[in-house]
C-alpha cells in the first residue's frame, strides 16, 4: 500500500499557481500513475483536508463527505490559505477521476485542523493557525472562528485503520471536536492564564454557533477517537515550549526552578 500524506503548504507564496496548486495536483496524479504502473499496490490512502469540504461563502451547520469547497469563491476572495484550499480540492477531485477511470483502490481521509505534539524543529502550519490566539496571529483567527480539530495521533491511527479495513472506500472525515474561537479561547485561558489570551476578536460575532464536521462514516466502520480537545492543545503547547517556539513566562520558569530546589532539599 501507499500513503500520500504530504503537500505544499506555503501561505506566503508569491506564485501560488506554480508553487502550490499545480505541484499538488501533478504530484498526486504522478503517484496514482506510478501505483498503476507498479501493478503491486493494493490500496492508496491520501491525506486530504477539511479545506476541500467547507470553504464557501455561507457556512452550513453540518458537513459530511458529500460536500466540496467552492474553488471559485476561494480564488475571488483570496482569504488566508486560499491557495491551499484550492490545491487540495482540485487535487482530490482529479485523483478521484483518475482512480475511477483506472480501477484504483483509492481512499481519502479528510482531517480537520491537526493539533498535538510534533517532531519537526519548527512549528507546523496547523499549529500556527490553531495556536494563533496565543501567538496573536490575527490573520488566522478567521480560520478557527468556527473550528474543527483532531489529535495528530488519532489521525495517524485512522490512516492505518482504513488501510487495513477490507470494506473501507471513498472519503472519510476525521474530526473529533468542534469549537468556536470563543470556546477554544475559554479553554486556553483556563489552562494558560499567563499568556493573556484575548477574548474579543474584530469582526467575529460573540454568539457564533459551531460548525460540525461529521465523522459518522468513520465511526460506523469501527474507528474510535482517543483524545480530548484539551489533550491536543496541551500536547501542542508543551512541544512548542520544549522547542523554544513559545516563550515560557518568567513567573512559570521561576516557579519551576523553585520546585526543583525544593525537590533537591527534600531528597538530600
Amino acid at each position: 500500500g501507499v500513503f500520500h500524506v504530504a503537500t505544499p503548504m506555503d501561505f506566503e507564496s508569491k506564485d501560488p499557481e506554480n508553487e502550490v496548486i499545480k505541484p499538488t495536483i501533478n504530484g498526486l496524479l504522478d503517484i496514482l500513475k506510478a501505483c498503476q504502473k507498479a501493478k503491486t499496490v493494493r490500496k492508496l490512502v491520501f491525506t486530504s483536508s477539511a479545506g476541500t469540504v467547507n470553504v464557501e461563502e455561507h457556512q452550513k451547520p453540518v458537513y459530511d463527505e458529500s460536500n466540496w469547497s467552492d474553488v471559485e469563491f476561494c480564488r475571488s476572495v483570496k482569504m488566508t490559505g486560499w491557495m491551499y484550499f484550492v490545491s487540495k480540492t482540485l487535487a482530490e477531485q482529479a485523483a478521484w477521476k483518475y482512480a475511477k477511470e483506472n480501477n484504483i483502490d483509492f481512499i481519502t481521509i479528510i482531517p480537520t485542523l491537526v493539533i498535538g505534539p510534533f517532531l519537526m524543529p519548527s512549528m507546523p502550519p496547523s499549529l500556527i493557525t490553531g495556536l494563533s490566539p496565543i501567538l496573536r496571529n490575527e490573520s488566522h483567527y478567521g480560520i478557527i472562528k468556527q473550528g474543527q480539530y483532531v489529535h495528530l495521533d488519532d489521525l495517524c491511527l485512522s490512516h492505518i485503520y482504513l488501510y487495513e479495513h477490507p470494506k473501507a472506500e471513498g472519503r472519510y472525515i476525521c474530526s473529533s471536536h468542534d469549537a468556536t474561537i470563543h470556546e477554544l479561547v475559554k479553554m486556553l485561558r483556563e489552562k494558560y492564564p499567563e499568556y493573556n489570551i484575548p477574548t474579543k476578536f474584530k469582526g467575529i460575532d460573540d454568539n457564533l454557533e459551531p460548525v460540525h464536521f461529521s465523522s459518522k462514516k468513520l465511526r460506523e466502520i469501527g474507528f474510535e477517537f482517543k483524545y480530548s480537545l484539551e489533550d491536543m492543545f496541551v500536547g501542542a503547547v508543551d512541544a512548542c515550549r520544549a522547542k523554544g517556539l513559545i516563550p515560557i513566562p518568567a513567573e512559570k520558569t521561576e516557579a519551576a526552578e523553585e520546585s526543583n530546589l525544593v525537590d533537591v532539599k527534600v531528597g538530600s
